[in-house]
């Protein structure tokens, strides 16, 4: 009884290790130059990032050591990975903007988990205070996906990957609210149906495009996020109020 215990608290932390893995492997093939599969591994360990919190809730072993775990497993497979994949794919390592953008990318990543994990009351939630590093590391990955081919300029222009840099560092270590993914089941599908659609449609769609698709699916995201924090801030203004004399 013991072992099937212990079996089943450490079975969300394997998927930790599996993402931390991935991370791992994407920065030896970006030194291999094989950009494409190095950010596919991003990817890959985005989703077992995923399954590790499902996991987690799943056999109810959700505990603080594994939030820990999972936050050093970010910083290196979403903080370190996505930088160094972002100077790689330049083919550059002195060029002192790119390199300024991607290690604030790299802390603001680390300051956004910190942040998270000081903050945490329980373990649910219904949104994220600043965009998630996962996301961002999605974002990276689609770039290099969506440039791979160098069938568009701006792959090979290390300004763009520089502005995208401190773009995701600035989304990281700000307080705009951003959804988190509904859970995959009947009540979190009913809960927020027109969510659950578009998420739907939104895999089809990066599946279709082999990947490609997942920048502008992001870029989508990350703006609707962005359009309703400047709504919700506009229309809750404090008022002031005049005392008459």
């Amino acid at each position: 009884m013991a072992v099937h215990y212990s079996v089943k608290r450490a079975l969300p932390n394997f998927f930790t290790f599996g993402s931390m893995m991935c991370g791992f492997f994407s920065v030896i093939y970006a030194v291999q130059k094989d950009f494409e599969f190095a950010a596919w591994l991003i990817i890959i360990g985005t989703v077992a990032d995923t399954l590790d919190g499902v996991m987690a809730r799943l056999t109810k072993t959700s505990s603080h050591f594994g939030v820990q775990l999972d936050s050093l497993s970010d910083v290196i497979s979403f903080g370190f990975a996505p930088a160094f994949l972002l100077l790689a794919i330049n083919n550059t390592f002195d060029n002192f903007y790119l390199i300024a953008a991607c290690l604030l990318y790299l802390f603001a990543g680390g300051f956004r988990l910190a942040r998270f994990n000081s903050e945490l009351v329980g373990f649910s939630k219904e949104y994220f205070k600043g965009l998630p590093i996962p996301s961002s590391a999605i974002m990276v990955s689609a770039y290099v996906l969506l440039f791979s081919d160098n069938s568009i300029p701006a792959g090979n222009n290390s300004l763009f990957s520089t502005l995208l840099a401190f773009s995701l560092a600035f989304l990281m270590a700000s307080r705009i609210k951003f959804d988190m993914i509904p859970s995959l089941n009947k009540e979190g599908i009913m809960k927020r149906p027109v969510f659950s659609f578009l998420l739907l449609v939104s895999t089809i769609a990066a599946i279709i495009t082999k990947g490609r698709g997942l920048f502008f699916i992001f870029l989508l995201f990350i703006l609707y996020g962005i359009l309703r924090g400047i709504i919700y801030s506009f229309h809750h203004r404090p008022v002031d109020v005049k005392v008459q004399e």
